[in-house]
């Protein structure tokens, strides 16, 4: 990891159009998906895998609003290994998050599809990847303006 320099010119704040924008194709598609705890366990991994340390600490907050446990949300980064504490439904949409997130050979798997598609009707599953494209939006966003946590407010 590479030292950090002074970045505060790159730390300002997005055009409001900009944010308003994002922020509104965010609460469209969650609405959508129709579960808030889980589209932000989507966020919250997503983040990680993103190292956006900004998305991370907000969708942290608003999960435990939402009544996530912390104990799911410490073991969220390992979800394939922690047993039957995510249930199969969110087990598929975190799989679907981080083919779409990483995109490692150019497409989502369909094998991730497919297993996304059994466990969300047609209109569900277009906003759960929404709802993982979207904050893959916000995480670069944030991370190449180097945007620290600590600054979201309700």
């Amino acid at each position: 990891m590479t030292a950090r320099t002074d970045h505060s010119a790159r730390t300002t704040h997005l055009d409001k159009r900009f944010g308003s924008a994002l922020a509104a194709l965010s609460a469209a598609a969650k609405k959508g998906l129709g579960d808030p705890v889980l589209a932000e366990l989507v966020m919250m991994r997503a983040s990680q895998i993103n190292a956006c340390a900004f998305c991370l600490d907000m969708h942290v907050d608003v999960a435990v609003r939402n009544g996530e446990s912390a104990k799911r949300i410490a073991l969220l980064n390992a979800w394939p290994e922690a047993g039957e504490l995510f249930s199969e439904r969110e087990r598929a949409a975190l799989a679907l998050t981080e083919a779409v997130t990483v995109l490692t050979d150019g497409f989502v798997p369909d094998e991730a599809y497919e297993e996304a598609a059994k466990h969300f009707d047609e209109a569900e599953l277009a906003h759960l990847i929404g709802v993982i494209t979207v904050i893959n939006s916000w995480n670069r966003v944030m991370v190449s303006r180097r945007i620290e946590p600590g600054g979201y407010t309700p």
